[in-house]
């Protein structure tokens, strides 16, 4: 069992910058994957971007591509989300979720994912 918890959303003005944690705990092999994801009001939840723990490859989605960056500290078994040049249409609620690997997926497929966090909400002003 895995368990996922998200921190450090907020209000920030448009321009602005946010770092988002997802600290993981329980038991992540090197197969797993771990996604970002958004969910704004009125909006289905939509891929945001995702990094395998091991190598650290990821990817984005277009409309981020360029302004976030995820990274891995597998010291702390954190996963970040730096948000940069933040627009009011990335207001939303964001998850982090945890792939265990067994079957490969696209990573944008929700239905990938095995774990989920609960959000953090991120709220950006213009």
């Amino acid at each position: 069992q895995v368990q996922l918890v998200e921190s450090g959303g907020g209000l920030v003005q448009a321009g602005g910058s946010l770092r988002l944690s997802c600290a993981t705990s329980g038991r992540i092999s090197s197969t797993y994957r771990v996604g970002w994801f958004r969910q704004a009001p009125g909006k289905e939840r939509e891929f945001v971007g995702s990094i395998r723990w091991s190598g650290g490859s990821t990817v984005y989605a277009d409309s981020v591509k360029g302004r976030f960056t995820i990274s891995i500290d597998s010291a702390k078994n954190t996963v970040y989300l730096q948000m940069n040049s933040l627009k009011p249409e990335d207001t939303a609620v964001y998850y982090c979720a945890a792939d265990k690997g067994v079957r490969w997926q696209p990573p944008r497929n929700l239905a990938a994912y095995d774990y989920w966090g609960q959000g953090t909400q991120v709220t950006v002003s213009s």
